[in-house]
């Protein structure tokens, strides 16, 4: 093999390796021409705002590092938690520190109380989900252990851009349907075809 060669095979390993690297990150703009463009390569300046991709077809958020991602695809965490509860406070800036993505759930109402015991608590908080694990009450080195457990690295690598989601009631309100005032339903009844009425006998008729 002739060194031409040799450096030939060296340049294309080494545009295949940027290549996998940049496939992590996608970024997604609209021109001034309103053209919107797919790059792996950031935006001009005079842009609209960008849209960080995780990875092909990803949802819009900062990718996190390969071990981390694969942690949170298999062991979810979800954090339930009270408001004015410092030992919630306390499992929240823990996890935090940790890099660990998680969703919390906030326990307010008797909704609230029952998916926090279709969860598996008995009424006390913090609790903590990590895929299949479960704990009540915070206590730093027994969740350490579980995480760790659980594949997730012990040191933080989270990058330093990752937004937590913000907290949601761990039972989603129902939605509000629309009242209907009196004259829109009498035009919605005038709009129903008529129905067909059953027949009825005269008394001591058989047929």
């Amino acid at each position: 093999m002739t060194a031409t060669k040799m450096m030939t095979g060296t340049m294309m390993a080494l545009l295949l390796c940027a290549g996998g690297a940049s496939a992590q990150q996608m970024y997604k703009w609209v021109d001034a021409s309103g053209k919107v463009t797919f790059s792996d390569q950031p935006p001009p300046a005079n842009t609209k705002p960008v849209e960080i991709k995780a990875g092909a077809g990803g949802a819009a958020s900062v990718p996190l590092p390969y071990a981390l991602a694969q942690a949170v695809r298999s062991q979810p965490v979800v954090l339930y938690t009270r408001a004015k509860c410092d030992f919630c406070d306390q499992a929240r800036t823990f996890l935090k520190e940790r890099g660990v993505p998680f969703a919390e759930k906030t326990v307010q109402t008797q909704a609230d109380e029952a998916k926090l015991k279709e969860a598996g608590s008995d009424g006390r908080l913090p609790f903590i989900k990590i895929g299949r694990a479960k704990s009540t009450g915070f206590e730093a080195g027994a969740w350490n252990t579980m995480l760790t457990e659980a594949s997730y690295p012990e040191k933080k690598i989270l990058p330093p851009t990752y937004q937590f989601p913000k907290p949601t009631p761990a039972a989603p309100p129902e939605p509000v349907l629309p009242k209907v005032d009196e004259k829109t339903k009498a035009a919605q009844d005038s709009e129903r075809p008529p129905q067909p009425q059953e027949k009825t006998s005269p008394p001591g008729f058989v047929f």
